[in-house]
């Protein structure tokens, strides 16, 4: 199988290469390396320094298309998130289109808004707040009114190796600097890497529109702080400030993962705690000097 990755030298398409590759599969991975890093793509790849904005910049033919490129970084930035997300996202639908490729698009939950009933069905309006949340949610839109063969799967929070945004590259970094943290007191449902990867894969022959990718759980934001301190060996941290959360924050956005579970015989089944152990891992050997949110409170 022919697989391009756009975005393939960041958290999640770095992954994605590694296992196909692993099963003997034909990749190529595309990147500007705004966000990413090429230490990240596996050597048996292909790599293509370009970017998503540039039409010519996908030289297919392919059998599957990973889009995982996406701009995030900058909150204020709307027009390189539109540039990125929906132009970016055109181009390789129309790619897609052009070489008769499956294309397995991620999303953001941040789709459903700010304050979906939870848990959250397919069936839920859609309601993006934010640059990002608003753009990737236009790519999805022209991604399922194009005629391509799909799947798109809405992500929970991802975390695990080589992540550099949310919550745990950050409490990581600031605790091994010896600097203070503050949690917010919101809950998430974080599933890892190596969960999604098991699905995106299966996406590449099975399926067909949307589904969602979650644990089925959310979790409040002070656990996963303790665990990452305990990941770390520090000591219990009695002083962590509490802060309520930002207007563009959400209390929970915890997702239905029915359909998936049932359409593709798959669980995330990774355990946070052992998840966040492995994310801790890699920290340390690799370091964190700089992480990204799209909020526009950072925390």
């Amino acid at each position: 199988m022919r697989a391009l990755i756009t975005g393939g030298a960041g958290f999640i398409g770095s992954h994605i290469a590694e296992r196909l590759i692993a099963e003997g599969h034909d990749v190529t991975v595309l990147d500007n390396l705004a966000t990413g890093r090429q230490e990240n793509v596996p050597l048996a790849a292909r790599f293509i320094f370009e970017d998503i904005r540039r039409p010519q910049s996908l030289p297919g033919p392919w059998d599957v298309i990973y889009h995982c490129a996406a701009t995030y970084a900058d909150p204020s930035a709307w027009e390189v998130d539109a540039q990125t997300n929906v132009v970016g996202t055109i181009n390789v639908v129309r790619e897609a289109l052009s070489s008769g490729a499956r294309l397995v698009y991620f999303q953001t939950s941040l789709c459903y808004g700010l304050s979906p009933a939870s848990p959250v069905r397919l069936d839920a309006p859609l309601a993006p707040k934010g640059s990002y949340a608003v753009s990737k949610t236009a790519g999805e839109s022209y991604v399922r009114g194009s005629g391509v063969d799909f799947v798109s799967l809405r992500l929970a929070n991802m975390y695990g190796p080589r992540n550099l945004s949310g919550p745990v590259p950050t409490f990581y970094k600031r605790l091994a600097a010896g600097e203070p943290c503050t949690v917010v007191d919101s809950r998430r449902d974080f599933v890892f890497v190596d969960d999604l990867v098991d699905v995106a894969v299966k996406a590449a022959t099975q399926g067909s529109g949307i589904y969602h990718v979650g644990s089925g759980a959310d979790c409040p934001i002070i656990v996963l702080y303790d665990l990452v301190r305990k990941a770390m060996g520090l000591e219990q941290d009695n002083e962590v400030g509490i802060k309520p959360r930002g207007p563009d924050d959400a209390a929970t956005i915890l997702l239905d993962p029915t359909r998936t579970e049932a359409e593709f015989g798959w669980r995330a089944s990774t355990s946070l705690g052992d998840g966040i152990r492995r994310a801790v891992e890699w920290y340390r050997a690799n370091g964190v000097q700089r992480t990204y949110t799209h909020l526009e409170m950072v925390r």
